[in-house]
């Protein structure tokens, strides 16, 4: 839907410099200039309603432009301050400021429990130093390891007493790995406690906001009722989180075979599965229309039991853009309002953006604004290119125009992020549509014959249920393993992903007003990322390195030469820190043939030589001093460039100096405290250069 005049979609036009507010603060430190621009922010507000009551007396209708700027300018001040304020760093009570032995914490997240440790986050009330209570403030993710029944008993808004023992999240230490630290950033949390169940004091239960403790306790047990009606763990978990939003037993195969499909958006509440509990309330309360006011009372009903929907489900970005949207539309048609659907989209987003401007990095809210706004605006178009006659196949067309709109323009979204495209989206999609709805409503009907006693019939419909996700998910796990089910590797910057949107967004102009300037505009875009695609490529294909990965207990050296590489590492390729370690890195990278060993392992090609402990790639010398060596010496003294000390062989500097002739000594990150420091203290007296992993970004070395 397209509107004829900027009149239509004021907010579409207002939230632009908002979001450019908040994308200013998030991207520089702005904090100390906070006076100012709170200075500058009401000056121009008391500017701009001063020329509002004197428009006739300045003559300001003369110079329309003045009011539209101040009133962006506001507003991108207005983003700014939102987002400064909303940072708890800028806090004077944040608890990292303050001096503390112990902090009063509350719970504000569920527990979610996972190889034994139990994981949530909680704000601090209080900060004690000496005695001398404080109030603090701030968020920081807590982990407990589980040995006790104690730890399996906090919950949501229990208020503990823990040590003040905490630490700044770590940042990736290697190339293309997953940055956790800018992701809890981004939910305003910056430091990570690890405690022992003995060491946390349980003060006080069910402290939290009640609305939202019922929630979670009513969902809990929903899951549970789900685990008596269905049988199967992985119907169960699909169920759970298409329904009720609870992701924590969701298994990673069936999240990979929905990523792989294009499907992944059905396992995230959204606006489908908003819009299909509204089409079941619209019809439920249908009987209302009938009378005086019968349609105000479905009004108030059908918006309550939406927002009740969306708390139970966590309140998740796109939930409640979903409901605003929903609440909007319902209030808007029962007072027979025109409403332009895409304004509707930025005041939605304004609100929940005003409340918290770091969703502004949520990848679930950006893809979800698209897809939507794709939807909109988009899918209008594609629908027109094909003009269909027969009634079943225009049906058809509509959902596939709508997938195809969707899928064009969170694409480059999903590559930058995901690195990967689904070739089979469309018919993945379609597929689902039917298994959806199924899904959704014997799934609810299912808890509601449940909650009503009627265990024959909620059993029923949890055989329906569990069918209809084993369906779904036994078809896209075949489109999965289907042949080039999906295009991987896919690794762009930033800037190349902002070329690819701007491509596509003026492809779909040039669709819809037939200029030939778009298509300039279009085509250059293409032009400059094919050439920066093209530079990356041979730059890959030029370049050699040995790159000495930090995975914290294990070592692993990867040898490249062009897109060909020999990996040392003894872990498997389904071990967690292979997959989110090493993987990325490889694929970044651009590997195409890898060889992966042991390091006990012996190899021979064109590009490395590796016998024993000694590696020779391309023109470089590398020796793994491990245990194996620890109580050997050598006359004369073994020459090479690299020395890597891993597994704490018993070695000190003495003994390398006397054995081993090199030009940079690396310490893997394996090697424990005592023997780091050990090595450290000795390489004081030692000109050689020393790189230590531990704690540290991985050492890639460029060689000729």
């Amino acid at each position: 839907m397209l509107a004829a005049h900027k009149g239509e979609i004021p907010f579409v036009v207002l939230i632009v410099p908002f979001l450019i507010g908040i994308s200013l603060a998030l991207s520089f430190n702005l904090a100390g200039y906070q006076t100012i621009i709170a200075i500058s922010f009401f000056t121009l507000l008391i500017g701009f309603i001063a020329l509002n009551l004197l428009y006739q007396l300045v003559g300001l209708y003369r110079y329309t432009w003045v009011g539209a700027v101040l009133m962006h300018l506001l507003i991108l001040l207005g983003g700014l301050l939102c987002t400064i304020n909303y940072d708890s760093r800028n806090h004077a009570t944040y608890f990292e400021k303050l001096p503390a032995d112990v902090l009063l914490v509350k719970v504000n997240s569920e527990p979610q429990l996972k190889n034994q440790f139990l994981r949530f986050t909680a704000v601090a009330e209080l900060s004690s130093y000496k005695g001398a209570k404080r109030p603090a403030s701030g968020t920081l993710l807590i982990t407990l390891i589980v040995d006790s029944a104690r730890a399996h008993s906090i919950g949501y808004g229990d208020e503990l007493l823990i040590p003040a023992k905490y630490k700044p999240v770590d940042g990736p230490f290697n190339h293309a790995e997953f940055n956790y630290k800018q992701y809890l950033a981004h939910q305003d949390i910056y430091t990570q406690a690890f405690l022992n169940p003995r060491d946390v004091v349980l003060l006080n239960h069910n402290a939290g906001n009640p609305l939202v403790a019922y929630s979670l306790q009513l969902r809990q047990k929903l899951v549970g009722q789900f685990k008596t009606y269905m049988h199967s763990p992985e119907a169960i978990a699909v169920a759970s989180t298409l329904i009720l939003g609870y992701k924590a037993e969701l298994d990673n195969d069936i999240l990979q075979a929905y990523s792989k499909t294009g499907t992944i958006h059905v396992l995230s509440i959204s606006g489908a599965h908003v819009a299909i509990i509204f089409v079941m309330i619209g019809w439920l309360l249908g009987f209302m229309d009938r009378y005086r006011y019968g349609k105000i009372f479905k009004a108030v009903l059908t918006i309550l039991f939406i927002w009740y929907y969306s708390l139970l489900t966590g309140l998740s970005p796109a939930v409640c853009r979903a409901a605003v949207m929903i609440s909007l539309i319902i209030i808007g048609k029962t007072y027979n309002r025109r409403i332009n659907t895409l304004n509707i989209l930025a005041v939605s987003a304004f609100a929940i953006l005003l409340f918290d401007p770091f969703l502004i990095t949520d990848v679930g809210f950006q893809l979800s604004y698209l897809a939507v706004a794709a939807l909109i605006v988009f899918q209008p178009i594609v629908y027109r290119l094909w003009d269909i006659d027969n009634k079943w196949l225009d049906k058809l067309w509509v959902f596939c125009s709508a997938s195809i709109a969707i899928q064009a323009i969170t694409f480059p979204l999903s590559a930058y992020y995901f690195h990967q495209f689904p070739v089979y989206f469309l018919l993945t999609n379609l597929f689902i549509i039917i298994p959806v709805e199924v899904i959704m409503y014997a799934g609810i009907l299912c808890l509601g014959l449940a909650q009503m006693g009627l265990s024959v019939l909620a059993k029923l419909a949890g055989y329906v249920l569990e069918k209809s996700i084993l369906l779904m998910d036994a078809g896209l796990q075949f489109a999965e393993r289907s042949p080039y089910a999906s295009i991987n590797k896919i690794w762009l910057t930033r800037v190349e992903y902002l070329l690819l949107i701007t491509a596509l967004v003026f492809l779909f102009a040039i669709l819809y007003y037939k200029r030939i300037v778009f298509l300039k505009i279009a085509l250059i875009c293409v032009l400059v990322l094919s050439i920066s695609l093209s530079f990356k490529r041979i730059d890959g294909l030029r370049s050699n390195s040995i790159s000495f990965l930090n995975l914290k207990k294990y070592p692993a050296i990867l040898f490249k030469q062009g897109d060909r590489a020999v990996l040392l590492t003894n872990l498997t390729d389904t071990d967690k820190n292979y997959r989110y370690s090493i993987q990325p890195y490889l694929d970044s990278a651009r590997i195409s043939e890898l060889t992966k060993l042991p390091f006990n392992k012996d190899v021979a090609n064109s590009f490395l030589l590796k016998k024993g402990n000694l590696v020779c790639f391309m023109n470089k010398s590398l020796l793994v001093l491990n245990k194996d060596l620890q109580y050997q010496t050598f006359k004369p003294q073994i020459k090479m460039d690299y020395l890597f000390v891993t597994g704490s062989p018993w070695v000190s500097m003495a003994d390398v100096a006397n054995n081993y002739q090199y030009q940079t000594l690396i310490i893997d990150a394996d090697n424990s405290n005592q023997r780091l420091a050990t090595l450290q203290a000795g390489q004081k007296k030692n000109d050689k250069k020393m790189y230590v992993l531990k704690r540290n970004k991985s050492l890639v070395i460029e060689s000729e």
